[in-house]
């Protein structure tokens, strides 16, 4: 199912372009960081890290919600903070994810996240699941993010992963071929840079942290995203070639595989991610995908007075979640711990 939904733009912030900066530049009244670290291994040696933040009494049933950040975010982005931030207060269990070689793992882990890493999200849906024992897990994914946890639910079929009961997607590119046709209109040069910038440093930076870190010898900096997919990121990670690497990621085909309750939630002015591939590709039955005709890419900035506040995707998110919460209400019980190690 397909549908527009009302979002109401900030009156000031209407194009997509003031959206997308305003969500990371707005300030907001974020809580000091007092989550537990959990440190999870991979099987190549590389490392992850999780950010568990409990509420303050946890009632059976609860929901846990484990949050996936997009590409150059990490547990710190303004999103994944305020959010967190929310959903705790609303009594959810909630643990957020560091990708491979970011936020709080970008010392533990020789090579960095792709499009293809889906499995390392997999990977803590089960280390979630193991900690949390009966309660329901829901998956909350924004851009990169979305797009891997998109991946997991399609993965997991009717075969169940963990406690993983639901997903929700913000702004998820769900065909790579589209996002590199956008990036490479003069309105999205500004964000290719962006994001060439930040991938090349990183992958700079731990050729210089690690002898052995994944490493290709180029003549020159590539000069744009599809240059460096082709030339870096998609040799490593074992494709042919960027357009090997868009076809074999790009999870739209397989949004008719999930069968667990699935939202989509993206803008028509999402100067990144084009939406119109989200209602090109075939689905289940069980995901629905809500398109604004405002918002930018993980903006979402709005008006007063639809929200108690205007960060109106966040309410979204809690929307969702709270509208999967298990009727039964018991009484509060001891959150389990886990043995951590420090990140």
């Amino acid at each position: 199912m397909s549908s527009i939904i009302n979002f109401r733009p900030h009156p000031y912030l209407r194009g997509g372009h003031a959206q997308t900066l305003a969500g990371v530049y707005l300030p907001w009244p974020y809580e000091a960081y007092r989550a537990q670290q959990h440190s999870m291994p991979l099987d190549d040696g590389d490392t992850l890290v999780l950010h568990e933040d409990q509420p303050t009494e946890l009632a059976a049933g609860a929901p846990a919600v484990l949050l996936v950040h997009g590409l150059g975010g990490c547990h710190r982005s303004a999103y994944m903070r305020r959010i967190s931030q929310k959903l705790r207060d609303r009594g959810a269990w909630v643990w957020r994810l560091d990708l491979r070689g970011c936020g709080a793992g970008e010392q533990l882990a020789r090579s960095g996240t792709h499009c293809g890493r889906w499995g390392d999200v997999r990977r803590a849906v089960e280390f979630v699941s193991r900690a949390i024992g009966d309660h329901p897990l829901h998956l909350v994914g924004f851009s990169l993010g979305g797009s891997h946890s998109l991946h997991v639910a399609a993965d997991q079929g009717s075969t169940r992963i963990g406690n993983l009961a639901s997903l929700l997607a913000v702004s998820p590119p769900v065909d790579l071929r589209a996002v590199e046709v956008r990036l490479n209109q003069p309105t999205g040069r500004p964000y290719d840079r962006h994001f060439l910038k930040t991938m090349w440093r990183e992958f700079c930076q731990r050729a210089k942290r690690f002898h052995d870190a994944p490493w290709i010898e180029l003549a020159r900096a590539p000069r744009r995203l599809r240059e460096f997919d082709d030339k870096v990121t998609a040799p490593l990670a074992g494709y042919r070639d960027a357009e090997d690497y868009y076809t074999r990621t790009s999870v739209g085909p397989r949004l008719s595989e999930i069968r667990i309750p699935t939202r989509v939630i993206t803008a028509a002015d999402d100067p990144i991610v084009p939406a119109e591939p989200l209602v090109c590709f075939a689905r289940a039955t069980r995901v629905e995908v809500q398109v604004t005709q405002h918002g930018g890419h993980l903006g979402f900035v709005g008006r007063r007075g639809q929200d108690p506040d205007r960060r109106w995707i966040d309410w979204r998110v809690i929307d969702w979640v709270l509208k999967q919460k298990a009727q039964r209400v018991a009484a509060p019980i001891a959150p389990k711990k886990l043995a951590t190690s420090a990140a």
